[in-house]
């Protein structure tokens, strides 16, 4: 697969210059309106505005990072590295005491003019809060799941009640922070990573509540009770959840209906690590069907359709972009991926004999063909295309290595041998899938002989209480763009290794809390998809059961071997690009073994755009609510033919 990705996202780069390189000159309304901006996706919001303990889709991510703000840490994109957000941290020493395996603390120094939306003061008590609620059994209580924050000194004795305060977090006047990592935690890749933290109100969610710190470390102290968190946070009507009405962010949340969320400009809001404060005054978010998404950038109704994925839309999008100059596009390798989820405390996929022999069964290049035609790609892992580790195995980026270095061959030689078909890639193979299937125990038809495919259609197997037959079932998103290649593409498969699939689509409101848990589940498998946190670390999705065994959360798999290796992965020193890349490939390989997801493809993104909206940064932003800040709206310039330049493209194995 050598440099297939560098090809994909080459020819989209060219199309997105084909299209802004036209020399028509664009056409505007007779009233513009310069003050406002309409942003549409796919998938909806489920409301989650508040932390992503109750959920996490990409929608309600985007809504948190237009009202959220003053995060003590930013991730430069340039540079690839986290670094204090300087508009939020004045200063930051980290000490230790020099012994091996030390804590280390880092004192934070916050700027004195950080203020809520309502005017009120962001303090170091308010980061203390945010960590405290973020963990703390009231909120798992009312169906949080909560952050289990192993690297914070004290933790362990303050969450078990041995200890009255939390010693890793200190709070030594209302602008300095300290924060103590333990040195049996160390080292972890991405250490400033772990500073990650964004201030929330506490007089807005548990009032009559205060933080407090003797000395000895934070603690909560007044009215922090479960049944307080459940009427400010998970009100329908006035819960900070829906409704968040003091926020730190670039904009406020002025309403929320019919899914649809409406923002003003936070007059508070100071900028960010740039400086950029917002320049456009109001933004309507919004999720449409795909076929309604640019017949409504073309009729004004909407000015960004942001994340494109389905191939039906991107050709429209690139076809409108292509025949009116008044629009433009932007692509970007996305850093996540679509998979099946299963939910291994459930039936028969508990066994890895079954999720391995669906693995087998499934056409998973016709699915990605179907979903993303040649805009994605298969994948073979638990990442995305537009993760480094990803393009360095995948020799899409260049291997750090200078040429001048007296060891060049022997590093390069390092890197080289780091490949990505170590990890099983389960290609289509009927024949594997009915061996395992026999091996598990499926291996009977209705009457209880021996299952010959051909003949029979749905395998059995003897339990203690009778024949159990292989009946699965699987729910999606409403609206999801990969829903009609399930429905004609999955059960078939399945059925020809002799399962019975029935595939439901459901509303993501009510899927994401059984996928995460919190509710009890009635599905067997998901078909989701995630866009990972900056900070790649896959051994925070495990969770300690009462038997101490680690349990990844979403699928109920108990795996001790997956969670070490995502733990040497994430204790690599940092800066240490090979080290953490050969255990980034251990963890993909074992990930592949015992499937607590199945991956199906990552794919490219694409935003398409009214040229009105000027400086959109997306390609170096997270996300678009990161990247309109500092956007403007003003009327479309004139474009100037260039020559457009040959496109060097390289299709490997």
């Amino acid at each position: 697969m050598k440099k297939i990705l560098a090809a994909v996202l080459a020819v989209m780069l060219l199309l997105t210059g084909m299209s802004a390189g036209l020399a028509e000159e664009a056409e505007t309304a007779e009233n513009p309106n310069y003050e406002e901006l309409t942003v549409a996706v796919t998938t909806p919001m489920t409301g989650s505005f508040f932390t992503s303990l109750w959920g996490n889709g990409t929608s309600d991510m985007d809504v948190r990072a237009m009202i959220h703000g003053y995060n003590l840490i930013h991730w430069n994109a340039e540079d690839g590295v986290f670094e204090p957000d300087h508009s939020v941290v004045s200063g930051i020493v980290a000490t230790e005491d020099g012994t091996e395996g030390s804590d280390r603390t880092y004192t934070i120094a916050l700027y004195d003019d950080l203020r809520y939306s309502d005017g009120t003061p962001v303090t170091a008590w308010d980061y203390a809060f945010s960590i405290l609620l973020t963990m703390s059994p009231e909120a798992e209580a009312i169906g949080g799941k909560v952050n289990h924050p192993a690297h914070l000194v004290g933790y362990e004795e303050y969450i078990s009640g041995q200890a009255q305060t939390l010693a890793g977090v200190r709070v030594l006047n209302d602008t300095t922070l300290a924060i103590t990592v333990k040195g049996t935690y160390l080292p972890f890749f991405y250490e400033l990573g772990l500073l990650d933290c964004v201030p929330y109100p506490i007089a807005q969610i548990a009032p009559g509540a205060q933080v407090a710190d003797d000395g000895n470390g934070v603690y909560l102290t007044g009215n922090f009770t479960a049944e307080v968190l459940q009427e400010t946070i998970l009100n329908e009507e006035t819960g900070y959840m829906t409704h968040p009405s003091v926020v730190s962010g670039p904009y406020k949340l002025v309403s929320y209906e019919d899914g649809v969320a409406k923002f003003e400009v936070n007059p508070e809001y100071k900028g960010d690590t740039f400086g950029h404060k917002p320049q456009i005054l109001r933004v309507i978010f919004q999720s449409m069907g795909q076929e309604e998404l640019i017949p409504a950038l073309q009729d004004g109704s909407i000015g960004l359709v942001n994340k494109a994925t389905g191939s039906v839309l991107i050709d429209e999008g690139l076809a409108l972009t292509a025949e009116d100059t008044q629009f433009t596009s932007a692509n970007y390798a996305r850093t996540g991926v679509s998979f099946i989820s299963f939910n291994a405390d459930r039936g028969a996929v508990a066994s890895k004999n079954v999720r391995q022999a669906i693995a087998y069964a499934l056409n998973k290049d016709q699915l990605t063909s179907e979903t993303v035609s040649t805009y994605g790609l298969r994948t073979y892992g638990y990442y995305g295309l537009g993760q480094w580790m990803y393009q360095l195995l995948n020799e899409t980026i260049a291997y750090p290595v200078e040429e001048t270095d007296p060891e060049y061959a022997a590093k390069q030689a390092e890197w080289e041998a780091l490949t990505l078909d170590e990890i099983e890639k389960y290609d289509q193979d009927t024949a594997k899938a009915a061996e395992l299937l026999d091996a598990d125990g499926w291996n009977l038809n209705s009457e209880g002989n021996v299952f010959q495919a051909g003949t029979d259609t749905l395998r059995y197997k003897k339990t203690e209480s009778g024949l159990e037959p292989l009946k699965l079932t699987l729910a999606y998103p409403e609206g999801s763009a990969a829903g009609a290649a399930l429905e004609s593409e999955l059960p078939e498969a399945l059925k020809a290794a002799g399962i019975e699939l029935t595939i439901e689509a459901k509303p993501m409101n009510e899927m994401l809390p059984q996928y995460y848990h919190v509710v009890d589940c009635a599905y067997d498998m998901f078909f989701l998809a995630t866009n990972f946190d900056l900070v790649y670390d896959p051994s925070a999705m495990f969770i300690e059961n009462k038997q101490g065994e680690h349990v990844w959360r979403t699928s109920a798999l108990v795996d001790e071997k997956l969670y070490n290796e995502a733990v040497a992965m994430r204790k690599t020193a940092p800066g240490d690009l090979l080290t953490y890349c050969k255990n980034w490939l251990n963890f993909q390989k074992e990930f592949m073994q015992e499937l607590p997801v199945l991956p199906i493809y990552s794919n490219i993104y694409f935003d398409f755009y009214n040229r009105e909206l000027h400086e959109y940064p997306i390609n170096t932003n997270v996300s678009w609510a990161q990247a309109i800040v500092g956007s403007y709206l003003a009327e479309a310039e004139e474009l100037v033919e260039e020559p457009a330049e040959d496109a060097d493209l390289e299709f490997g194995d």
